[in-house]
């Protein structure tokens, strides 16, 4: 039965990220292709650039939304189909949680991460899943360790100027997160890094436009295919 409800949230937490929150915003509000404009990309620092603050905060919501509803998926099948007692509450406790909890929440980050960056609604490319992942984390991770790695991020943009290296170095540190809350839980931390591993791949090309001093900085000039 365990295995059986880590499968089922690993698809449901996949086809949540797989929903292209981005695209869709942009062509039914904005009625053009995202794809189309600035970078290319669906999530949300194409979308605050080429759909302005109200349309890229948006995007970020409804991304970060699919990863904190994965989580309270995971946890509501966790006390259906795996704890001993239904009313178990593993929400925003993951670090006391049982490992059964625990491996839970880690597959739901993991379904949900790889659904962002692997839409099959897309021809199985995506967005590079930072603002999923931040959902996925205040469940997975619990809230406190969530903040930090806000605030790690924050203050990276502050720093650099460079959103990218900023979603970098908080994949990583929400790699290092989940080794010290999951503790012992192999499995589960094993999950979360792997699905951390994929939001540091799908930044591959900002990797290599930072290595050719080519990386646009925030604040930079909107790019000509703005629509805002």
């Amino acid at each position: 039965m365990r295995v059986f409800a880590i499968v089922l949230t690993v698809l449901i937490a996949f086809l949540l990220g797989s929903i292209p929150s981005g695209l869709i915003i942009s062509k039914q509000v904005y009625k053009t292709d995202i794809r189309e404009h600035g970078s290319g990309n669906i999530g949300t620092t194409n979308a605050l650039r080429i759909l302005g603050k109200v349309g890229g905060i948006t995007v970020f919501l409804l991304d970060a939304g699919k990863g904190l509803l994965s989580g309270v998926i995971a946890a509501l099948l966790y006390q259906q189909f795996v704890a001993a007692d239904p009313s178990t509450l593993v929400f925003f406790h993951p670090q006391i949680s049982s490992a059964g909890a625990q491996s839970m929440l880690s597959a739901a980050f993991f379904g949900c991460v790889l659904g962002h960056v692997f839409s099959p609604w897309l021809g199985f490319k995506g967005g590079k899943g930072i603002a999923t992942a931040v959902g996925c984390a205040f469940m997975t991770l619990g809230w406190l360790p969530s903040l930090c790695l806000l605030a790690l991020f924050a203050l990276g943009v502050l720093v650099t100027r460079y959103v990218s290296v900023s979603s970098l170095v908080a994949a990583f540190a929400c790699a290092l997160c989940a080794v010290w809350v999951f503790w012992g839980n192999y499995g589960a931390i094993v999950t979360t890094v792997v699905a951390c591993t994929f939001l540091i791949w799908s930044h591959r090309a900002n990797i290599k436009r930072l290595m050719q001093g080519t990386e646009p900085r925030v604040g930079k000039r909107k790019e000509e295919g703005s629509i805002t």
